[in-house]
């Protein structure tokens, strides 16, 4: 008799919190769901410097050009009858080829680095969790708990190359060549008759420096790669009640074709997506939506559900694609456990009576 009191003294306790929690003001023959305001995030791009400007140097030889110059080889001179002149030789030096540099260049080196970025802050929700299996109330919303569900951070990191020393350029110098020619000249000239002896010439060639060699400078500039990175703009959290039609907060039927096997959305899916789920969702901003998928008893248990699983997160992942936070949607792989005919293991069925139970559903569910 105790018991009996106290579970009916926990079953009117739990009646009055949930009902204090529920809308006011309802109206007769109306549906409401719970809302909880999503967290708003925004994408921001960043610029990451993954390779830095640096100079390129090459260089120019220096020019050169070849004269002809005519030279004295042999001066003027008198010729004595009676005491001929006396000749001596003499050696000129010149400059036959002018100094000059040469240049190398040292080419810049790199080094590889990384550089990790956040792109997707750390976030809580507040989650629903299974009901309790001792719950005495046949109300599903009963002996149900939140759970506020902490997820990291998301990093990723990003190959860089960073400049370790940057190019430079050595300086040799070429020294100059010279170069020599002799002339006779007069030691001691005729002292009696004197006879003029012409001169004489030759022509020579030296090499004269046009330009000096140079270094020519190239900047190459600093390489980009753009990051995109989520940031938190509006913190959510906040639950409200939404009337909804009714109808939406049971299963209605997404009539999608997938292909034997495959968890792949074909465009016609995508279609029926745009067309069928997007509008309910626009209709309903802050309302949590699940997705069910479901097979036939056909295949063994464990795979119906990995392909019932597949599918419904095949749906969910084109609706974020679409923008719809990853917050509001639930996608549920049930295999073969709901099956809406007798087709179970060991019954004989038509196709058409197997294809009844291969469906994927969606409905509106409170937050």
């Amino acid at each position: 008799m105790k018991k009996l009191l106290l579970t009916g003294i926990l079953v009117l306790t739990a009646s009055i919190t949930f009902a204090q929690d529920l809308p006011s003001n309802p109206e007769p023959g109306k549906c409401y769901v719970r809302c909880t305001t999503p967290d708003v995030y925004v994408n921001e791009t960043v610029q990451v410097m993954v390779r830095p400007a640096y100079k390129k140097m090459r260089t120019v030889p220096a020019q050169y050009e070849t004269v002809t110059e005519r030279v004295m080889v042999k001066a003027p001179g008198t010729k004595m009858r009676v005491i001929p002149e006396k000749w001596g030789t003499e050696t000129v030096t010149y400059v036959k080829k002018q100094a000059a540099s040469t240049l190398s260049v040292n080419p810049a080196s790199f080094r590889s680095d990384s550089e990790t970025l956040e792109i997707k802050p750390a976030y809580a929700q507040w989650e629903l969790g299974a009901p309790a299996p001792d719950c005495d109330s046949s109300n599903p919303n009963d002996c149900r708990y939140w759970c506020y569900k902490g997820y990291p951070a998301e990093y990723t990191t990003v190959s860089v190359t960073r400049l370790a020393t940057d190019a430079s350029a050595n300086r040799s110098n070429v020294p100059e060549r010279m170069g020599s020619y002799t002339k006779r000249v007069v030691v001691e000239p005729a002292r009696v008759v004197e006879e003029e002896i012409p001169a004489e010439y030759a022509n020579i060639t030296r090499t004269v420096l046009v330009k000096d060699a140079e270094v020519i400078e190239e900047t190459i500039p600093a390489e980009y790669k753009t990051v995109t990175k989520e940031v938190l703009k509006t913190k959510g959290g906040l639950t409200t009640w939404k009337e909804v039609e009714c109808e939406l907060v049971e299963y209605q039927a997404l009539p999608i074709n997938w292909n034997l096997g495959s968890a792949s959305l074909t465009p016609q899916a995508k279609n029926l997506i745009d067309t069928r789920l997007m509008p309910v969702l626009a209709q309903n901003p802050g309302v949590k939506l699940e997705i069910a998928s479901h097979t036939d008893s056909r295949g063994t248990k464990d795979s119906n559900q990995n392909l019932s699983e597949r599918r419904a997160q095949a749906v969910a992942n084109y609706l974020q694609t679409k923008g719809v936070n990853p917050s509001l949607l639930v996608a549920n792989g049930y295999g073969e456990n709901r099956l809406k005919n007798r087709c179970s293991d060991g019954v004989s069925c038509t196709e058409r009576e197997h294809a009844v139970n291969r469906r994927t559903e969606f409905r509106l569910i409170n937050n």
